[in-house]
């Protein structure tokens, strides 16, 4: 028998007996996730339905050596979209690839059925069966892992938005106060938040506060310099708060060359100055 007489004869058998197929599954499914699991019956029940009708109707192109054939093409993309739900659900990768192992005993149980008597038959269909579905469940597990990786690039993202918050503090003056490690990534966001809240704002004053930075070495010291040139070109003027005299020394040690910068010791110190420098004073209120 031919490689295409097998797949001829495992793809009636699965179209013969797809109704029993899929109840099988389902109930074996449901025995190993319902204890844990982020998928609801009913969505289980519905991808294990969509995908076995697809799963099925690939069978049908006698091509199962091979999940790139075209004839697979709707398999792949029901899949593609059941591992990415998932990864968005909460799912585990394991939980994931299970939706497709788990195809193979129902898949086995009616090879051994409709081989009875051709033990090298029945030897070469099951091999089959299952090379096609390792690569189907591999092939969900690289496309959940996709988009869990994209999932954590998006919050990191958000995150870099959150971490950098440019506040009005007055009319003309701002304040970024930054907390934890300046790297290239987050200055990038620093510099595009504070020139942006520039513009929206005609602010000419910027206040950096570094005092929840902790440390500052010449790369951060760079990062720092770099925002402060950018803010120039739009107009605004940097006034830098949070110098602690563990970062004056080690500033001091880099060599680097903070002189057309104001630095202040605190964020007061530093409001301060920027009221005068926009001729602006604050006197206390007098009492009735």
């Amino acid at each position: 028998m031919t490689t295409q007489d097998y797949a001829a004869r495992i793809s009636q058998l699965i179209q013969d007996h797809q109704a029993d197929i899929g109840t099988e599954w389902i109930g074996q499914l449901e025995a190993l996730t319902g204890r844990a699991n982020a998928v609801s019956r009913e969505q289980l029940r519905a991808h294990c339905q969509q995908f076995l009708a697809a799963f099925t109707n690939a069978t049908r192109g006698g091509v199962l050596d091979n999940i790139e054939h075209r004839s697979w093409d709707d398999a792949r993309d029901l899949l593609a979209e059941i591992s990415s739900s998932r990864a968005k659900g909460g799912s585990t990768p394991s939980d994931t690839a299970t939706f497709v192992f788990s195809l193979k005993q129902p898949l086995f149980s009616r090879l051994r059925d409709g081989f009875t008597g051709d033990p090298e038959g029945l030897a070469t269909a099951s091999w089959t069966i299952s090379s096609l579905l390792d690569k189907l469940g591999l092939y969900t597990i690289e496309v959940f892992q996709k988009t869990r990786d994209q999932i954590i690039v998006r919050q990191q993202q958000e995150l870099l938005e959150l971490s950098t918050p440019v506040v009005k503090l007055w009319q003309g003056i701002l304040a970024l106060p930054l907390i934890g490690t300046l790297d290239s990534a987050r200055t990038q966001v620093v510099m595009e938040n504070i020139l942006q809240k520039i513009v929206d704002t005609g602010a000419a004053i910027a206040i950096i506060d570094i005092t929840g930075v902790p440390t500052v070495d010449t790369l951060v010291a760079q990062h720092l310099m770099k925002t402060i040139a950018a803010a120039r070109l739009m107009g605004a003027d940097c006034i830098i708060s949070g110098i602690r005299p563990q970062i004056a020394q080690t500033i001091v040690h880099l060599g680097v060359n903070l002189e057309d910068v104001i630095t202040k010791a605190t964020l007061a110190d530093a409001f301060l100055v920027a009221l005068e420098r926009t001729g602006t004073a604050v006197v206390p209120a007098t009492k009735a």
